[in-house]
Formats: C-alpha cells, structure tokens, sequence
C-alpha cells in the first residue's frame, strides 16, 4: 500500500530518467530500520558513470520532503534513499485497506507489461510434485502479474483486458492526502479444479485437502523436497499451510465478537495505533501490492507465500494481546486494524486460489 505509493512518487521525482532507469518498473525498494520507513538503493542504478549515487539520492529526497505524508526523506549510507512516513500515513492504512476490499492486493507495477497465462488445469492429476509445482508456480505468477497491472494472455486470440479504475476509496474527514489505492487491472484467472487422480498429489489432496496442498505447494521453491501430507495437514502454527488461513480466522473472530455486542469499526484517530505490534503490523501491510508484484516479476509465487507467513506471524501477535481479546473495551481503531488484516490476508489467499475461512 504505502509501498505502492511510494514507488509512484519516486519515480514521479525521478522523471524520464527514473522511468529508464528502472528495470520493469522496480524502485529496488527494502523495508527501513523501523514501521513506516523504506530504503531504496535506485539511485545506485540512475547514477551517471562518474557520478556520486549520494547526489542523485539527494536531488530525489528533496523532492520527496515535500509530500505531505512523508516524514523524513534522506541519503543514508553510500547513497540510498530513505524514506519515513508519518504516523498519521502508516496508521491510516487501517481504514485504507479495509475500505478498499480485495484492489489492496492490487497496483500499477506492471502495467504495460504482458505474459502468456498458463490454463489452469487439476493439480491432483499432476505425476508427481516437481510436476504440480512448476505448474502452479505458472499459474500463480499470471495471476500475480495481473493483479499488478500485467496483461495475462490466455489464448492467442483473446486476453484479460485490464477493466477501469473504481474512484478512490473514501477517508475519514481531516487526513492527509495519501496516493489512491490503484485499480482492478484483469478478469481474475479461472481457478483450476480438483480432479481425482492416482499419484502423490491426488493421494495428499484426498488426506489434507484443496487448499492445504496448493497453499503448500504455493511456497515451494524451485526444486523443493517432495510434500508431506501428514506434514501439511497438521493444524498447528508452525505449519504455514494452517497458519495462514488461521490469522485470517483469527482477526475475522475479532471483528465477530465485537459485532455480537453491538461494536462496529466507527470514528479513526491515528494516535491510538502507536503499540509497536500494532505498528509492524501495519508495516507489513504496507508492502502487500509490491510484494504481489516483487513476485510476479522473478516468477516466484513462493515469495509471496513466505509474506503472507510472515503477516500472519504478525497478525496472530497482535490480535492475541490485551487490546484485542477484551472485545468489551476494544477501541474503534483496532476494529479497523482487525478489519483491515482479514482484508489483506483474504484477498491475498484469493490471489493463491485459496479460501479464507472465518472459523478455523
């Protein structure tokens, strides 16, 4: 989110020479040292031979200081460009996301871009694992570029067309201007159906389940170890397969009990997000477009998959403190952090084909 708009705003202050410069439109962006910060190292990459990369960083941080939702633009090291966000920014990406349901996954990042997309087809009937990875792995990366503003070609003589930008989503009254959320950009891919089938993955799908194999196989790198059924069928935390789908479930139930007593995200004060948990949450949030984007561009739906691990490591830390569980006295604003991370996690799960379960 944050890390979309930062990447428009970069390239906006780079120019022509930005835009030539950047390779498939990646701004080689890296979280900072803290929530809300990001460096880039670009401006290595824009340097004229000869040239101090420090100075290009510093013609792109002045240009940025002026943003009124950037806090700190600078040089930092040899000459990376780092960027600090307010608090009010990172903070409001609660009702941000929220109010933006699944186009939070999605950005320009690829725009211009196309690619042949793989026809779905029944990952059970695959030989064998290399086999079922390397064809959801073709799958998932059109599928991700999409999302990202590609253009996925499923047959020679027909494409997904990128359909028109919705209006931005509305804010609370009284905050700082931020870069819209970005549009729809294709008709989601047809999702593959589970056919029976006689080899490993049919045998692991008919023990584990759908979704628990292709979230598995979806984080499996290039040339990974076979998968074991008993392995990602176990419903504990340490398993991504589980864990994943339970941090949606879990902020889902926030938001349920909370409804059950008549509590409803309303008012927003950006304030009253400031716990550290609550901040790395956030801060995680921040990079969901790019990270759909980061893996479309090296084809490595695994990528992805390992993100959405991590949000969920940090989604189940927050939802689990104090703040959260005593639904009686919880706040407005982490009902809209609640909101906002069941937002994030489904529509991400949605990218991988995979259901987001409001009871786990």
């Amino acid at each position: 989110m944050i890390a979309a708009g930062l990447r428009r705003a970069i390239f906006a202050a780079a120019g022509p020479q930005g835009a030539q410069g950047a390779e498939g439109g990646d701004p080689l962006l890296r979280p900072g040292a803290v929530p809300g910060s990001y460096s880039s190292s670009l401006p290595f990459r824009l340097a004229r031979p000869g040239q101090d990369a420090r100075e290009v960083a510093a013609a792109l941080a002045g240009r940025l200081a002026g943003e009124p939702w950037i806090a700190v633009a600078e040089v930092t090291g040899r000459g990376f460009l780092t960027v600090a966000v307010t608090h009010d920014a990172l903070a409001e990406l609660a009702v941000r996301i929220a109010q933006a349901g699944p186009a939070c996954a999605q950005s320009d990042a690829l725009r211009g871009r196309t690619l042949p997309a793989a026809l779905p087809g029944p990952l059970p009937a695959a030989p064998g694992w290399p086999q079922a990875r390397a064809a959801l792995a073709a799958q998932l990366t059109a599928r991700l570029a999409a999302a990202a503003g590609a253009t996925a070609f499923l047959y020679a003589e027909r494409s997904s067309v990128p359909a028109p930008a919705p209006p931005p989503a509305a804010r609370p009254a009284g905050r700082s201007a931020l870069p819209p959320i970005t549009q729809p950009i294709a008709q989601p891919i047809a999702q593959p159906i589970a056919l029976p089938g006689d080899g490993p993955v049919a045998e692991a799908t008919r023990y584990a389940g759908a979704d628990t194999v292709r979230f598995a196989l979806a984080r499996m790198p290039p040339g990974g170890e076979p998968l074991d059924a008993a392995v990602i069928a176990r419903h504990v935390l340490a398993n991504p397969a589980y864990a994943v789908r339970y941090a949606h479930a879990a902020a889902a139930a926030v938001l349920r009990w909370a409804a059950a007593l008549g509590t409803r995200p309303a008012g927003f004060t950006p304030r009253l997000l400031a716990e550290p948990g609550e901040l790395a949450l956030l801060d995680a949030l921040s990079w969901l477009p790019e990270r759909v984007a980061m893996a479309a561009r090296r084809g490595r739906p695994d990528e992805f998959a390992g993100y959405l691990e991590e949000l969920a490591a940090r989604t189940l830390d927050t939802m689990s403190t104090s703040g959260f569980t005593n639904v009686f006295a919880i706040s407005s604003e982490r009902l809209w952090l609640a909101d906002a991370v069941r937002t994030g996690l489904a529509a991400s799960l949605e990218l991988l084909g995979i259901g987001a379960p409001g009871r786990l």
